[in-house]
């Protein structure tokens, strides 16, 4: 049964993890592809996640999670509750609110290492920060010649007389964004795995995310997308490649900086707060009661998203000693 749980949790993990962080991978490659048919986005994902997967394992003698989970202790029986968090997870992806999984999943592996916890959860308020103020700082430098030239002509793309150069810029910064989710936050999923995998185990998992992907692209991201198509603009593939290279770049920092595991979703919300009080700041192109009214209902969603991770950590990791402590 624990080799049934493995499976099941792994399956179940992935689902969850990359369900409710594509807004931050392929949310506006989604909304900027409208009209190509799914099948080629589909292809076009799940390669870049072949060979980035397949690259990692090779590299790393078999670790598919590029080394991120060397502080996670390694579980030697699996039982039902490791199910329990990406259940949780795909229930609240389903109402669109953005989870910090990583917290989530991976803490029920850590209880036996609260430091490790308190570290991801450190590192993932401290991506929110530092995104916030790179993108205030980038976005108020590029605001005028660049963002408010995409906001005026946006119907250019929309009737498809885009540049063919901007769309080819698109999809190398969705490979690019896309690869490094992977790098980052594969972990999430793998942790249910062997930390060495076999070829036929590696093979396996690319099948069955290769297979969901499909699913995913189907339905175009799911609810979760409304975080994207809230913001100014970002349904424009030129707006959306500048954020896809921003966001990249931020997590290619974060995952030189150590092996400690982060909330992505943490680093694109704030990327996105940033990005909307800059070109409030520099263009005015919506009242400041809508733009604080944007960033806190996706920072509510996120800290309500961390509240009840904790809420359910604390229960999933201490159900025995709470049990005890209510029938004594």
């Amino acid at each position: 049964m624990s080799t049934v749980y493995m499976i099941i949790g792994f399956l179940l993990s992935m689902t969850a993890c990359i369900s409710n962080d594509i807004i931050q991978t392929l949310g506006t490659f989604y909304s900027a592809n409208k009209k190509t048919p799914f099948i080629w986005l589909w292809l076009f994902a799940s390669t870049v996640m072949v060979a980035t997967i397949f690259t990692g394992w090779v590299i790393n003698n078999g670790d598919m999670s590029f080394g991120l989970l060397t502080r996670i202790p390694v579980t030697q029986e699996y039982t039902f509750l490791y199910l329990l968090p990406p259940i949780i997870l795909i229930i609240l992806t389903r109402y669109g609110i953005p989870v910090a999984s990583t917290f989530l999943v991976l803490s029920v592996f850590s209880v036996s290492d609260v430091e490790v916890i308190w570290m991801i959860l450190a590192k993932s308020v401290l991506g929110y920060v530092i995104a916030f103020i790179t993108a205030i700082v980038i976005y108020n430098i590029i605001a005028r010649p660049l963002e408010r030239y995409f906001y005026y002509t946006q119907k250019r793309w929309q009737n498809e007389r885009i540049s063919k150069w901007w769309m080819i810029a698109k999809w190398c910064s969705t490979a690019f964004i896309w690869s490094q989710w992977l790098m980052q936050d594969s972990a999430k999923f793998f942790v249910y795995l062997p930390r060495h995998t076999t070829f036929k185990q590696m093979a396996f998992a690319l099948i069955s995310m290769v297979i969901f992907m499909g699913i995913l692209t189907y339905k175009r991201g799911g609810n979760i997308q409304n975080v994207v198509k809230m913001k100014t603009n970002v349904q424009d593939p030129r707006s959306a490649t500048i954020i896809d290279l921003i966001y990249a770049f931020l997590l290619l920092y974060f995952i030189s900086l150590n092996n400690v595991p982060m909330s992505t979703t943490w680093v694109f919300i704030g990327l996105l707060a940033g990005r909307e009080v800059a070109l409030y700041q520099r263009l005015r192109f919506e009242s400041p009661k809508k733009m604080y009214k944007h960033i806190m209902k996706d920072l509510t969603k996120v800290v309500l998203g961390l509240f009840v991770s904790i809420i359910a950590v604390v229960l999933l990791t201490q159900y025995n000693v709470i049990i005890e402590a209510i029938f004594r």
